[in-house]
């Protein structure tokens, strides 16, 4: 597995999905997605393009079975606190129905951000 490529690959979807966001309350004059397209952007593009360029800077973090569990534990996580947080702002399900998808979510990458950090810890040379 290429973290780093698949960081990257990950981010820029997020992207492309935040700034569609964007590009859509600038037109509408509706911000009601406004946190979500934040988090689209820094959850899902900016920290997945740290990573990508913390791995390729220090490859040896890269090639150990950490930086898979690290990628699986952001990337898949954030694309279901994602998509609990359209439902949310876009008024398809109360804060509520949140428990327990989005905690666990959240809790999951933490974890996910734990693993990068001992990966770091140990690797990054």
């Amino acid at each position: 597995m290429n973290v780093s490529r698949n960081f990257v690959l990950c981010g820029t979807g997020f992207l492309v999905i935040g700034l569609g966001f964007g590009i859509h309350m600038g037109a509408s004059g509706d911000h009601a997605f406004a946190p979500l397209h934040a988090h689209l952007n820094l959850l899902g593009f900016v920290l997945p393009m740290l990573y990508a360029m913390a791995y390729r800077v220090f490859p040896a973090m890269g090639e150990t079975r950490l930086a898979g569990y690290h990628f699986w534990l952001h990337v898949g996580p954030a694309a279901v606190l994602l998509v609990m947080l359209f439902l949310l702002f876009g008024g398809f399900i109360g804060e509520s129905a949140m428990v327990p998808l989005a905690p666990l979510a959240e809790i999951l990458i933490l974890a996910g951000t734990l693993v990068f950090l001992w990966n770091a810890f140990r690797n990054a040379h």
